[in-house]
């Protein structure tokens, strides 16, 4: 790796240790010319997943609109910060896991619903309502029995 101070080539790993949650390598370097010291990152190069939109077009996934619409139904809703972000990740981990390169917006918002659904059941509603596009009270009526049956 070349030093950003004097673009030489020769640089020495001093330290290395995990950061990102196990998920990228934090490393200290030296360089062997100028002796300055600093730090990469280390990630796993993960191939670009493609959103296939309602309307067909394609766009390239993006963490932070999940972790909008997700925000966005749990509004004011009693529910810890470090369990969103967990739910996040782990609607991120189904996602990925499904090792497709494209998938659909319809297939995410089920993901979604069913890790919101044991979330909170509030954050739900308001999701599927959004997502759904209830066009009345008859429609938001029958989610809701869908949840009190469960």
């Amino acid at each position: 790796m070349k030093c950003p101070f004097c673009d030489e080539d020769n640089t020495r790993v001093i330290d290395s240790r995990p950061a990102d949650d196990n998920h990228a390598i934090r490393r200290r370097r030296q360089c062997d010319k100028c002796k300055k010291r600093f730090t990469s990152f280390e990630k796993v190069e993960t191939l670009p997943l493609m959103i296939i939109k309602k309307d067909q077009s394609r766009e390239a996934y993006d963490r932070t609109k999940l972790e909008g619409g997700i925000y966005r139904s749990l509004h004011k809703r009693p529910v810890p910060t470090e369990e969103i972000n967990a739910a996040i990740d782990d609607i991120e981990n189904t996602i990925f896991m499904q090792a497709e390169k494209e998938i659909s917006s319809s297939n995410i918002g089920e993901i979604v619903m069913e890790r919101l659904k044991t979330l909170d059941p509030v954050a739900y509603v308001r999701f599927a309502s959004v997502y759904r596009e209830f066009k009345d009270v008859g429609t938001f009526m029958e989610e809701l029995k869908k949840i009190l049956d469960a």
